[in-house]
């Protein structure tokens, strides 16, 4: 059975509707980073395990999350409800049949709303980058991704800020990964608030920043 890790910061009015829809058999970790708003509660009351994660930062509570997992694949999405979680198996059946070893989910925003311009220009520009340096056929540096968790553990990955995702990529294809990406629904988030990385011009380039870091290794 998958696990699925969902790092958390202050996500009380998403988390209810994110684990209700998780699938039979996928089992939710709530990775949280410092929330003030009675997530961890909310969490608990869901039926997810809870873990604490520090520092602040959206590595640390990734990690913190991938540690605590025991299933042979692990999943990873973000817990504001941009994502469906129904659609988990997109991502996690491929790795747990063998056929990929890091499927990515590649967004595709339900409205204009879901990925501001300054979000998708971010990505893009990563994701190019990362195409240029390792080589790796993918679009988007999704959230939402699946890939085995004894693999992923020993990736050694050491970012604990927005870099973590896009480390966990270059350190895949480094150690000759089968990489791939599949079509994934990407909606705004809850309650109508900001992501904290799309959802600001600041998160963006914080982000980016981050990821440059990686890519300059």
């Amino acid at each position: 059975m998958p696990d699925v890790v969902l790092p958390c910061l202050n996500e009380a009015a998403a988390l209810p509707w994110v684990l209700s829809r998780l699938p039979d058999g996928y089992r939710p970790i709530v990775a949280d980073n410092g929330s003030t708003d009675g997530s961890t509660s909310i969490a608990a009351a869901h039926g997810a395990t809870v873990v604490h994660a520090t520092p602040q930062g959206f590595g640390a509570a990734a990690h913190a999350g991938l540690t605590a997992a025991t299933g042979d694949v692990v999943c990873f999405m973000d817990a504001d409800g941009s994502f469906d979680p129904a659609q988990l198996p997109r991502v996690a059946e491929p790795v747990a049949a063998g056929a990929q070893d890091l499927l990515l989910g590649r967004r595709r925003p339900t409205t204009r709303r879901a990925w501001p311009v300054h979000g998708r220009l971010g990505n893009a520009v990563v994701a190019w980058r990362l195409r240029r340096a390792a080589g790796v056929r993918v679009h988007d540096l999704g959230p939402m991704r699946a890939a085995r968790r004894e693999a992923l553990l020993a990736l050694d990955l050491t970012d604990r800020r927005f870099g973590y995702p896009l480390e966990m990529v270059v350190r895949a294809a480094a150690a000759g990964w089968r990489i791939g990406e599949v079509d994934v629904d990407y909606a705004p988030r809850t309650a109508g608030g900001r992501s904290k990385v799309t959802g600001t011009v600041r998160g963006t380039a914080r982000a980016v920043r981050d990821m440059r870091r990686v890519l300059a290794g």
